[in-house]
């Protein structure tokens, strides 16, 4: 099969990685031209992931139309607030009737829209053979080679058979079926901002009872969320819900944890996000969380308090003061 990935961060080149070494062709596209070269020279992504060889089934291009060209299915890996940007100039060379799928998490801001929203906008004729991949998987860990499992969603399971087949890689890399687009998705994107929190926690010296309570008070809200859209609750308790949650929350790897960490040690936002290479989605996804949840009435204090430390300055000692002196009802409420 031929398969493009468009972006070359360290999660896309990861997944390239996983479907090439499969034997797959692969054609990985990334925005900057040296980038490409460097791994289509040196068969390795310095930049991103350095020490991880790609196989020689990969090639990489900044040419979209080159990577798209006879493409049999496409993998997105591009952060949200780029993402309807290049869907936009992919939509005269995008292949019909192929699987596009989705491996970004997030909510765009403005529209509040979920991934496959943004892309059905822009690529209409892709609404029916969308397919969410997500779960606990650390870019790093997953171009290693350690094992990772995670899940393919569409409402077509063909589809999600086909993507299941081809990152399927025994001993490494397992992937399962669920019809829950909006589940998964919604899971994939909220736990970046209660990675936040977490990592707040930590860095104020909360422990590991606080630690826990917001994983598991995270993971209400983030249901609240998805059955308000239509999605599951068993979806949540799965592993684009409270796999990828816990990992985010807890792995020394996770970006969102590492900026709500920094932020508890007393650290301002801008600083932390100048010193990083890579986005950190929880912090844009933050205020589309806020916005989204006060659209659709759903209550989520923990991300309203994320959304408020993070936009409107507020302490984060008051943040938590807040959070728990608030009354306390039944814990299904």
């Amino acid at each position: 099969m031929r398969i493009a990935v468009l972006g070359s961060g360290s999660w896309g080149s990861a997944l390239a990685k996983v479907v090439s070494d499969n034997g797959h062709t692969t054609s990985l596209w990334g925005r900057r031209p040296e980038l490409a070269e460097e791994i289509a020279t040196t068969r390795e992504n310095k930049t991103f992931l350095p020490g991880i060889r790609f196989a020689e089934t990969l090639s990489a291009t900044s040419d979209l139309g080159a990577a798209l060209g006879g493409a049999e299915m496409v993998l997105v890996a591009i952060p949200t607030h780029g993402l309807r940007e290049v869907m936009r100039a992919a939509e005269a060379m995008m292949p019909r009737g192929v699987p596009v799928v989705s491996a970004t998490k997030g909510i765009e801001q403005n529209s509040l829209q979920f991934v496959n929203e943004v892309i059905a906008d822009e690529l209409p004729f892709t609404a029916e053979t969308f397919v969410a991949l997500s779960g606990p998987s650390f870019a790093k860990e997953v171009a290693a080679g350690l094992p990772t499992v995670v899940v393919a969603a569409s409402r077509d399971l063909a589809l999600a058979e086909a993507v299941q087949r081809a990152w399927w890689t025994d001993a490494r890399f397992r992937v399962y079926l669920s019809d829950d687009v909006t589940g998964v998705e919604v899971g994939g994107a909220l736990k970046n901002v209660i990675a936040i929190a977490a990592g707040a926690s930590d860095g104020l010296g909360f422990g590991h009872n606080a630690r826990a309570a917001l994983i598991t008070r995270g993971l209400t809200e983030i249901a609240r969320l998805a059955m308000k859209m239509g999605g599951d609750a068993l979806t949540l308790a799965g592993l684009a819900g409270m796999g990828d949650l816990v990992l985010t929350c807890t792995g020394e790897l996770s970006r969102n944890r590492h900026v709500g960490l920094e932020l508890g040690r007393g650290r301002k936002l801008s600083e932390i996000l100048g010193d990083m290479r890579q986005v950190a989605e929880g912090v844009r996804t933050a205020k589309s969380a806020y916005d989204l949840a006060r659209r659709e009435g759903v209550s989520m204090p923990i991300v309203e308090m994320v959304y408020e430390v993070l936009y409107l300055d507020r302490p984060i000692g008051e943040a938590v003061r807040w959070l728990m002196t608030r009354s306390a009802g039944h814990e299904r409420d």
